[in-house]
């Protein structure tokens, strides 16, 4: 296909769908949309479109479809690897304001939404009742429902209760020919194929996402919750793996470093042990009061026995929240360090991290870049915060080196590519490090069966796609 070329292309057609105030295409716009939180790699759309409804997408698509225009779903624009980047420009569709609650059922514990509803509105909706939306990804006051499901998201209560693939019941989708599919349903998916299961984590590349069932779990009774700070990297790390192997399954098993801890200090004047090089964020949860507190009882024991310096126990919700608020708040706090960040995204064995952790310090000494870490530590999905200026060549240039050679670290420790942030742009030429041919082509004829075209979200998570420059720095302009 090449490099989309729209300079010449007539949108009147897709305007005479759309009232004036849903159809941007100014500069100020154009630049807004021309990444998502990945700043690397940025293209510009021609025309951003904001649909209100399913049948509104299902036009916009149909019009795509029959002039040959690229185009590329956006959620709230938090995601990591590019994936809501429009790769060969044309139309960005943005769901920000499909953002309505449809149906709460509370008696069977489940609750129907559009899918640019914000992650968190889904759990305010239904707290008074006892329940929530258990994915809970750090962006979740901003991040949508469709990007959570399109990344397959993940967040810190991952450890006990799962990624958003095991709370999504059924979605609507609009395919990339402009067909309205319904998926699986209030009861979920019935026999037969799993395409639930493609489409969460297909990061938009199989259709657009308009609505969805999603569970509702109950919010636990007892909840307990520890910040436990340490002398060094390599007693947290170990810590966590000696969590683990107690048997403990904590709700919750989170780690940040002192580069985190000096950011959100700055930000928003907390005060931590100045010994200390680590934090673990630990939250326990269940029905009955001896047992959380049986957990917790083991987590500090571990902890004392890493010769931690002191652990914080929430005493009530508004402390909970203040112990939260280093995770929480991390990485939007690292503003105040540099005004450009990469947050990378990889996945090793628990009992790998200390000697991770050791190697991601050693690549950013040996780039000469900034980096601070804050991730699912009880996951072992890793999120090292490279921090830098975009406006030098030479140091984006590193930051993407760096991140390549951790990647690679984790795949050769028997890890993955991503947890949770998704392939993208970022990672979609280190796949091949993952998959041999004959596995990519699997994903390749998976992804055929929904999107046998290169309009829909073009140029992500599969490497050698016709028609795709390479990413990086080669981006930047690309379809302007």
């Amino acid at each position: 296909m090449g490099a989309y070329n729209d300079s010449r292309m007539d949108f009147a057609g897709l305007r005479s769908k759309l009232r004036a105030d849903q159809v941007l295409d100014g500069s100020a716009a154009v630049r807004a949309y021309d990444c998502d939180a990945y700043t690397v790699d940025r293209s510009k759309p021609s025309v951003i479109v904001l649909p209100e409804s399913t049948s509104e997408v299902a036009t916009i698509v149909w019009w795509c479809v029959s002039a040959g225009v690229p185009f590329t779903c956006r959620g709230a624009g938090t995601g990591l690897s590019g994936g809501a980047m429009p790769a060969l420009g044309g139309v960005v569709i943005s769901t920000k304001r499909m953002n309505q609650i449809l149906e709460i059922d509370i008696e069977n514990r489940c609750l129907r939404a559009q899918t640019g509803i914000a992650n968190r509105r889904i759990s305010d909706a239904v707290k008074a009742d006892g329940l929530h939306f258990a994915p809970d990804p750090s962006s979740q006051s901003v991040s949508t429902l469709g990007g959570n499901i399109g990344e397959n998201a993940g967040g810190p209560h991952t450890l006990k209760y799962g990624v958003t693939v095991q709370h999504i019941l059924g979605v609507t989708m609009v395919d990339p020919l402009g067909e309205v599919l319904e998926i699986g349903g209030k009861l979920g998916c019935g026999p037969g194929y799993d395409f639930l299961g493609i489409i969460c984590g297909s990061e938009g590349t199989l259709g657009i996402v308009t609505e969805a069932w999603v569970k509702l779990t109950p919010i636990p009774s007892v909840i307990e919750t520890v910040l436990v700070a340490f002398p060094t990297i390599r007693s947290a790390t170990e810590t966590v793996a000696g969590i683990i192997a107690t048997g403990t399954i904590p709700a919750a098993l989170e780690m940040m470093d002192r580069g985190i801890m000096n950011a959100v200090s700055m930000a928003f004047g907390l005060e931590y042990p100045a010994e200390a090089q680590a934090l673990l964020l630990v939250e326990c949860d269940g029905e009955s009061v001896e047992a959380v507190e049986a957990e917790i009882e083991s987590v500090r024991a571990v902890c004392e026995g890493n010769g931690c310096l002191e652990m914080s126990v929430a005493k009530d919700e508004k402390e909970r929240a203040r112990l939260w608020m280093v995770r929480k708040k991390g990485i939007g706090a690292m503003g105040r360090i540099a005004p450009s960040i990469v947050t990378h995204d990889g996945v090793i064995p628990r009992s790998k991290l200390p000697e991770m952790l050791d190697f991601v310090y050693s690549v950013a000494s040996e780039k000469n870049i900034g980096v601070a870490n804050i991730f699912h530590a009880g996951d072992g999905n890793l999120h090292p915060c490279f921090y830098f200026d975009d406006r030098d060549s030479v140091q984006v240039e590193k930051v993407v080196e760096a991140g390549e050679i951790i990647i690679r670290k984790c795949i050769e420790l028997g890890g993955s590519v991503s947890g949770e942030h998704g392939i993208g742009v970022e990672k979609m030429d280190l796949m091949p490090l993952m998959f041999t041919p004959a596995d990519l082509e699997a994903q390749a004829m998976a992804k055929r069966i929904f999107n046998d075209g290169e309009l829909c979200n073009p140029c992500k998570v599969l490497p050698n796609q016709r028609g795709c420059a390479e990413h990086r720095m080669r981006w930047r302009g690309v379809a302007t």
